[in-house]
């Protein structure tokens, strides 16, 4: 097994270890704060996504990553949710660059998520981790989650792990 990981940040880090952990090949998603170099060397929500390469592609991880969080909005809080991808290789690197050019043209906008070297992690408290599997019901997670689970669902049925797909289906019927 071919296993890498990915850090990847843009929305709340709920939202988007929920999003990763309901995919095909996503063996752990650690959520928390990653932090980069230069002028991106604060912490900003993110999660760790170790992933099984013969399972699902990084291109297809940063694909479902931008049509999950607001990819192209240059928001007051890009701070606190910085919308990126951290690499830990130089290969991911140019991978992450060359897969952003093309998908660019699923979007009417200019995508601003950023390409950026991990520098490093610090996880959420313990009461914050596996949030939307722990609290499907919340109101958090019904306003915000939950639609990124259903576009999933409509979008990437194919990479959705059948748990996911049967919850979804149920809560839905």
């Amino acid at each position: 097994m071919n296993t890498q990981k990915i850090a990847l940040g843009g929305g709340c880090h709920w939202c988007t270890e929920a999003v990763f952990q309901s995919l095909i090949g996503v063996e752990r998603v650690e959520q928390g704060y990653v932090a980069s170099t230069g002028n991106n060397n604060s912490f900003s929500e993110a999660v760790i996504v170790h992933f099984n390469t013969e399972r699902i592609s990084l291109k297809t991880l940063i694909e479902i990553h931008l049509h999950t969080h607001k990819s192209t909005s240059n928001h007051s809080l890009r701070e606190r949710y910085r919308s990126a991808v951290y690499y830990f290789t130089k290969k991911q690197e140019q991978q992450a660059i060359q897969h952003l050019k093309i998908l660019q043209q699923d979007f009417g906008e200019l995508i601003i998520t950023k390409v950026l070297s991990f520098s490093a992690f610090k996880p959420s408290r313990e009461s914050l981790q596996d949030y939307y599997k722990t609290n499907p019901e919340r109101p958090f997670c019904k306003r915000f989650i939950d639609p990124k689970i259903n576009l999933l669902l409509k979008k990437y049925t194919n990479t959705l792990k059948k748990n996911v797909m049967e919850r979804t289906l149920n809560t839905q019927g």
